[in-house]
């Protein structure tokens, strides 16, 4: 009876999420080879149809070998709606975050906000930056199906101030999400400066088809660079390694690029991992790259089962290594407690990271998780 029920939920939600995916694919425009120059095509992370990475051989897996996974397999799944309580949150304290230009105590200083999963807003310089945004209840192409967040959200976004920087990581629903994108580019037409968006190859087609400008978004390559500017100052933005994939739709597998993303502010550098696994040379080439890197936004959830998850999402372990390959002063653990995309209960990498840094002997607070809606002055 058991499997009889598995077979069904699966069945149904296959017909459920193929038909959005079918849907997703026809209405959104991806290129596919398009954006590629000769001396791209050169390049070790390009093939002959689409991207993949370089220190991991890449799987075949898709969207119909996870649900075999979930509902099929023998794994145990955390409750995570049951368990939220072991995710803190707080309200976001909106008045300091308008007024963090203002206030004599921070106007030299970073102030990060960690507004669930793996989006942040970072302030300093007159700059804002805001990563891998999403604003839906739902990490999915459906507004009634697919993860739902189980925390809620930390303010009204249309609160944040005026963004100058977005940066998005890769495809994926929990990380590019339509409606998001839609507030920001109607937010975009109506500030002084208009948003700039910075995309991996492939992925600028999908926000011009959600309304974005497309003066306003920078498709990126790896180590290329690009400046953002507003009327009052500017940063360098780098699109980095990180080791992951793309999809949106059942056929589109691979055909975008994925990565990670330096933001210098002149005296301050964000480096913001994305969604990756580990390999013991990308990190380490970033880390030479950046010299140093002053504040690191790197994930910690989104790992369980191992075996399922290891190539693509690295674990609070695999996290740490990252933390001292790219050279990080302070990391922020990210893309955990907020969809329940993975088997782990929502406070298991925050509880594995404080392990973690004690056995490599690495101080509380070089690596640190914080609770939703909070904002936090990095000292420099």
């Amino acid at each position: 009876m058991k499997d009889i029920v598995r077979c069904a939920i699966t069945c149904s939600l296959l017909l459920i999420i193929i038909g959005a995916l079918s849907a997703c694919q026809s209405a959104d425009t991806t290129p596919t080879n398009s954006f590629k120059s000769k001396e791209g095509s050169k390049k070790g992370h390009y093939t002959s149809d689409g991207f993949k990475n370089l220190y991991v051989e890449d799987n075949d897996k898709n969207f119909f070998d996870f649900l075999e996974m979930r509902f099929l397999g023998d794994e145990k799944w955390a409750d995570h709606a049951s368990l939220a309580d072991q995710v803190p949150i707080q309200a976001v304290d909106v008045a300091r975050l308008q007024a963090k230009n203002n206030t004599p105590s921070e106007i030299r200083q970073p102030l990060v906000t960690w507004l669930g999963h793996s989006m942040f807003f970072v302030q300093h310089n007159n700059l804002t930056l805001l990563t891998d945004p999403i604003f839906s209840d739902r990490a999915s192409p459906l507004s009634f199906a697919g993860p739902k967040r189980y925390v809620e959200h930390a303010m009204d976004y249309a609160e944040l101030p005026d963004i100058d920087i977005v940066v998005i990581s890769h495809n994926h629903y929990d990380h590019l999400d339509n409606d998001t994108i839609r507030q920001l580019a109607a937010r975009s037409a109506l500030q002084v400066s208009p948003i700039q968006f910075y995309v991996p190859l492939g992925v600028k087609a999908h926000l011009t088809n959600e309304g974005v400008m497309s003066n306003d978004v920078t498709e990126m390559d790896w180590w290329s660079k690009a400046l953002a500017t507003n009327a009052f100052a500017s940063a360098e933005i780098q699109a980095l390694p990180s080791q992951h994939w793309s999809a949106r739709g059942l056929s589109d597998r691979l055909q975008t690029l994925w990565a990670s993303w330096s933001i210098n502010f002149g005296d301050f550098t964000v480096w913001f991992a994305g969604d990756t696994g580990y390999n013991d040379i990308q990190f380490k080439q970033i880390g030479d790259a950046l010299g140093k890197v002053d504040l690191a936004l790197i994930p910690i959830g989104g790992y369980a089962p191992r075996w399922f998850m290891q190539k693509y999402h690295v674990n609070p372990n695999e996290a740490v290594k990252i933390h001292e390959d790219v050279n990080a002063i302070k990391s922020i653990g990210m893309h955990w407690g907020t969809f329940p995309l993975t088997a782990e209960e929502p406070g298991e990498p925050v509880k594995v990271l404080a392990q973690e840094k004690l056995a490599k002997g690495i101080s509380e607070s070089s690596f640190i998780s914080m609770s939703i809606g909070e904002s936090i002055v990095i000292e420099q």
